[in-house]
């Protein structure tokens, strides 16, 4: 492996985290710059399997653009294989997400991995194929919990908790010997 492959391991990392970044924060347009016109993606082991960038964009604007549905999707632990040719690439990530699906009161959380395909356009990495297999996914009513509920989001608090307040930092403090 080169420091050239490196950089170009990189810029594919960096590529997948934008991916995900775009889904979480519900940045259609900007997701539209991660996706080959002609992407292919399979989630949830084929359950829902999608070809090209609009029907893939179609299906996540369709299940996930309402601010009730809050997700966290982290990706980690890359085994990236480039291409002799250097203009495509392989990707294997383990998934962690969690979706909080206020309009149903479920959390559903679970763990996959993704398989992707990378090619580069005009000096740009671009995600060709994407999709995952569940290795476990579980769902909860957010009812079972006792006392559990959504104290800041990203659209309704602008990312800020509700918790806020001196009453707050002083519960805090006392709890932890006198330090907030």
């Amino acid at each position: 492996m080169t420091p050239d492959d490196l950089v170009e391991i990189r810029e594919i990392e960096q590529l997948k985290y934008r991916y995900l970044r775009c889904v979480d924060l519900k940045l259609w347009s900007e997701l539209e710059n991660v996706l080959t016109e002609d992407a292919r993606a399979s989630y949830g082991g084929g359950a829902y399997a999608f070809a090209g960038r609009a029907q893939i964009i179609d299906f996540l604007v369709a299940t996930m653009s309402s601010t009730r549905v809050l997700t966290s999707h982290k990706c980690h632990h890359p085994e990236i294989t480039l291409d002799p040719d250097g203009l495509r690439a392989t990707g294997i990530w383990a998934l962690d997400d969690v979706v909080v699906q206020q309009e149903h009161d479920v959390t559903i959380r679970g763990a996959a991995y993704y398989d992707d395909t990378y090619v580069k356009v005009d000096g740009r990495w671009l995600i060709a194929v994407t999709g995952y297999r569940r290795v476990y996914e579980e769902l909860y009513p957010r009812a079972s919990v006792g006392g559990l509920k959504v104290t800041g989001d990203y659209w309704s608090t602008d990312g800020r908790s509700r918790l806020g307040g001196a009453g707050v930092v002083a519960s805090a403090a006392t709890a932890d010997g006198g330090r907030p």
